[in-house]
């Protein structure tokens, strides 16, 4: 067997060891098992192509993967719960550059790649291939670092507007497609490089519109993007396995965008182009304004005795847990009420936290059963029979304002905990959430608020089901 066989086959392995990473994750359930299959997929991937005859030095390969794997390390093991939206920013940013890199090198080495042809031409369909791994490769690197900004709170949540945006948007994008057709036909270099710095520009542009609301849907989209970069360079480098698995990225990416688009009943090119929020938490004088509107302010006690003396609690996760690191706390407040005979389950909203599967990924990391944890379709409905909603800091997605016609979140689905016997909202202040939008469910007649930070209030409310004050 040669090595190009031998190659062919082992790629085919890893890309089935992708999918079946893919399908694992589908599920809290099996997302352990989907990481590994990823991990196995993508080492015999790493081993097969250093087995190839054609690498010539190792050094530089071995000192740039012993400097990329610790920088990881470091990163892995320091980097809070928190901050994963902005990691994922981050390394989409980094895909999207690698992409830029590898179509500059073959462009200005395509024999290296096998790409000309007899007059020493690059060929054309290598050319085009160049010229969209370049292209989207640079959108997704300056639009993940404009995400990770805002993520990180480095350039503010709010959405960045200017007169006359949306045309320049189209006047980018229409610049790029021509000079991109321009290149193809005339190789040129400085045109390549115009494309590339057009390209960067529109990643900003397109990004800077949208607000912290729309967050999770942009982290999935610019996912895809990357993948869809990645696709491109592998056709440049003639890489089947590296087509397959962008292609993956690619198309995951874009059904997760159209799932949390559907999740906050708005279409993907209103969420592209438009954008809602104004920051993490409103002024001092709106959570004043706030208090003199009556909202019910209550103690750990009255948590207490109400969660105590239920037979049904539903735990409503948030951003809020995240930020306090409270996952280990709730998880023990919910097994002293299971031990007292109370139903306890979790409802979880598409889009809490600031990426997909943000409260998924925390409450795993505290050991909550699976069983416990409800997506909204499924549990929705059983708050109207549920006697204590406890909210830990998810603002946004249960705001009853999102069904009022006037509010700038009408017709996002929102979890219904306003329907319970009683709601228990943990939160530091009564500032509004990462959409700038007044919380109705503060000033309900049934909701009682615990002003505070989420771990502490959480370690209060155990010890008093422990019966220690």
């Amino acid at each position: 067997m040669t090595y190009q066989d031998f190659a062919a086959l082992a790629y085919l392995f890893s890309a089935v060891l992708f999918i079946l990473s893919l399908k694992g994750l589908s599920s809290p359930a099996t997302a352990r098992r989907g990481n590994m299959y990823g991990i196995v997929g993508m080492a015999l991937a790493i081993a097969v192509t250093l087995a190839n005859p054609a690498v010539k030095n190792y050094w530089v390969i071995i000192a740039g993967v012993a400097i990329g794997g610790a920088v990881g390390v470091i990163v892995a093991l320091r980097i809070a719960m928190t901050a994963m939206p902005q990691l994922v920013a981050m390394l989409h940013s980094l895909v999207g550059l690698a992409a830029v890199f590898v179509a500059k090198s073959a462009f200005y080495a395509p024999q290296n790649y096998g790409i000309v042809n007899a007059a020493g031409k690059i060929y054309t369909g290598n050319l085009v291939e160049m010229f969209l791994g370049d292209a989207i490769g640079a959108i997704t690197f300056s639009g993940s670092l404009i995400a990770f900004g805002k993520l990180q709170g480095l350039i503010g949540s709010a959405p960045v507007r200017f007169k006359g945006q949306h045309a320049l948007n189209a006047l980018l994008g229409a610049a790029i497609v021509g000079m991109g057709a321009y290149f193809i036909v005339q190789h040129g270099a400085a045109t390549f490089w115009i494309v590339t710095a057009i390209s960067l520009m529109l990643g900003v542009t397109l990004i800077i519109p949208i607000g912290g609301a729309d967050m999770p849907v942009i982290v999935s989209m610019l996912n895809s993007y990357s993948g869809w970069a990645a696709a491109g360079i592998g056709f440049t480098l003639n890489n089947n396995l590296l087509i397959i698995t962008g292609a993956l990225v690619g198309s995951s990416g874009a059904i997760l965008s159209y799932i949390m688009c559907k999740a906050m009943n708005r279409s993907f090119w209103n969420v592209l182009f438009g954008g809602f929020g104004t920051g993490d938490s409103a002024a001092p004088s709106a959570a004043a304004q706030a208090q003199q509107r009556g909202a019910n302010v209550g103690s750990v006690d009255d948590a207490a005795f109400l969660m105590t003396q239920a037979k049904d609690v539903i735990f409503v996760p948030g951003y809020g847990m995240a930020v306090s690191q409270a996952q280990h706390a709730v998880r023990e407040m919910a097994e002293l009420l299971h031990k007292q005979g109370v139903r306890v389950r979790y409802a979880i909203h598409p889009v809490a936290g600031r990426m997909p599967g943000h409260m998924n990924v925390l409450l795993a990391d505290a050991n909550v059963p699976y069983d416990q944890v409800f997506e909204m379709d499924t549990i929705n409905n059983d708050f109207s029979n549920c006697d204590v909603a406890f909210v830990i800091g998810a603002n946004d997605v249960t705001n009853p304002a999102a069904k009022n016609p006037q509010s700038p979140i009408y017709g996002m689905p929102i979890l219904e905990v306003e329907r319970s016997r009683s709601v228990i909202f943990c939160k530091r202040s009564l500032g509004s959430g990462y959409a700038g939008v007044d919380n109705e469910l503060f000033y309900k007649s049934n909701t009682m608020m615990l002003l505070g930070d989420a771990k502490n209030t959480a370690e209060s409310l155990v010890r008093a089901f422990k019966g220690g004050h």
